[in-house]
């Protein structure tokens, strides 16, 4: 039994065997992949489960404009059924060329890649994608969640690249600029400068850095949350697609997990596609594609801007089912 306020995603086998027939499988894009092409994809909002790199072989060239990529970072894990083992550095940056190499041929010449990491893979990714594509940045943002540590420094950042195919590329600064509180208002004759008093109190709506502390990692009170891991926060994934794509685009993930992605590309109205070889966690997936038919929310974002965390008390978002009236309240 979960507690009054968990929110927590799951699912009862027959609801996991019936998210689980939503999803395409490796043989149905293979048994397109005569057909396919840029004009009419039968893959377009969907969920593969199987294998990605065996997916991505089938895939058509060149009709991906956002590349999201979330890979098993190199440690011990279990992922539902499955489980990754650490490998050596060498072995890692193998993996890492391999998913680079198989996923290369969907990008337009115009699209961005995204890839996250931990600190040790991170000294691996960062040369490797830099072989490929052009590195812009590299992100780090503070998950803020995890044990303490007793001999080293708790381990609460992770860091996200920044990468085009070419020097023709979309960014939409306007898109992701964060509201901050405005704490020592400067006045410029009399007048406001940088700032606006809305009444409810003194905002500045900044220009996005590359240092992100404003991003809760799921927990288990927020309607998004699932046993995943290592699951991503939705607000991360809107930010990088918010950025680097516009409405009608079409973002790819490799190693969806339960759907995070997919699910900000749907509420943004992109177009989008998954892949991920854990069955349940696609099961997941669809499910929470399901949800966002009844709420396009996005934690911290509202107002066509990123609230700095607990800037506004009226920024809080409600959940309702479509057979109950009540609403469970949450603040990020």
């Amino acid at each position: 039994m979960k507690a009054g306020r968990n929110q927590t995603i799951r699912l009862d086998e027959e609801e996991r065997n019936r998210y689980l027939s939503a999803c395409l499988t490796e043989e149905d894009i293979k048994g397109d992949a005569a057909g396919l092409s840029t004009a009419g994809l039968s893959f377009e909002n969907r969920i593969v489960t199987g294998d990605c790199f065996r997916v991505l072989e089938s895939l058509p060239d060149s009709f991906v404009d956002l590349l999201i990529v979330d890979p098993p970072y190199n440690m011990d894990k279990t992922f539902g059924s499955g489980r990754f083992r650490k490998m050596g550095s060498a072995d890692y940056e193998a993996f890492t060329r391999k998913w680079i190499e198989s996923v290369l041929h969907t990008l337009k010449e115009t699209a961005s890649v995204y890839v996250c990491s931990d600190w040790r893979t991170s000294l691996i990714i960062g040369p490797v994608l830099s072989e490929y594509f052009i590195l812009r940045n590299r992100i780090t943002w503070q998950r803020e969640k995890g044990r303490g540590a007793i001999a080293n420094w708790k381990n609460s950042i992770e860091d996200i690249w920044f990468a085009t195919c070419s020097k023709r590329y979309t960014f939409n600064v306007n898109a992701v600029k964060q509201r901050r509180v405005v704490r020592a208002p400067y006045r410029q004759d009399g007048k406001p400068k940088d700032w606006t008093d809305t009444g409810k109190g003194r905002y500045r709506d900044t220009h996005p850095s590359n240092f992100w502390d404003d991003t809760s990692v799921p927990y288990w009170s927020m309607p998004e949350n699932t046993d995943h891991p290592a699951q991503k926060p939705e607000k991360l994934y809107a930010k990088l697609i918010l950025a680097s794509s516009n409405e009608g685009d079409f973002v790819l993930d490799p190693f969806a997990g339960t759907g995070a992605s997919a699910v900000a590309a749907k509420k943004l109205r992109r177009r989008y596609l998954g892949l991920e070889i854990d069955p349940g966690y696609c099961a997941l997936a669809v499910k929470r594609l399901e949800m966002a038919e009844e709420s396009q929310t996005i934690q911290g974002y509202t107002d066509g801007v990123f609230w700095e965390r607990n800037t506004s008390r009226e920024q809080v978002w409600f959940k309702k089912s479509k057979n109950d009236e009540q609403s469970t309240q949450f603040d990020e």
